[in-house]
C-alpha cells in the first residue's frame, strides 16, 4: 500500500467552515495549481487532467462531520485510490488540514506519481490555508 501525505497546514477558519468547503467539489477548482486543466465538477464529483500525467476522476464517498471528507477514485482514473481530507479542530477558531492518499500501486507507477501527487496535495492544503486568512 502506497501512502502519500501532504504537508499539514493551520487554516484560519473553523473546522466546520473547512469541512463545509471541502464537501463541495465546486470549491476545489480554486485550490488547483496551473498544471490542472479541463476541470469539471458537481458537488459530489470531479474530473480533471494533471499536465504530464493523466485524467483523474474522484467522488466523495463519506463525510464525517467537521473532521474528515473521504474521497475515492472513479473509473476515469488510471488507478484506484482513497483520498482522505483530514480536519483537526485547534480550539481557537482555526483548524489543521491534511490530505492523505492511499493506493495499491505497482513500483513503477509509484515512482512516477509519488512526488507529483505529494506536491499536488501539499499545494492544495497551502492554497486552502491562503484562501482562508
Amino acid at each position: 500500500m502506497t501512502v502519500i501525505e501532504s504537508d499539514k497546514a493551520i487554516v484560519n477558519a473553523s473546522a466546520e467552515d473547512i469541512f463545509t468547503f471541502l464537501c463541495d467539489f465546486n470549491n476545489f477548482e480554486q485550490l488547483m495549481p496551473d498544471q490542472v486543466s479541463g476541470w469539471e465538477s458537481t458537488e459530489d464529483s470531479c474530473l480533471f487532467t494533471i499536465q504530464g500525467m493523466a485524467k483523474i476522476g474522484m467522488k466523495i464517498s463519506e463525510k464525517i462531520a467537521n473532521t474528515e471528507v473521504k474521497i475515492v477514485s472513479t473509473d476515469k482514473s488510471p488507478f484506484k485510490f482513497d483520498l482522505n481530507c483530514k480536519i483537526g479542530d485547534q480550539g481557537d477558531g482555526t483548524c489543521e488540514a491534511q490530505m492523505i492518499l492511499e493506493a495499491d500501486l505497482n513500483p513503477m507507477i509509484q515512482l512516477m506519481v509519488e512526488k507529483p501527487l505529494g506536491n499536488l496535495f501539499s499545494f492544495i492544503v497551502r492554497k486552502l490555508q491562503s484562501t482562508h486568512q
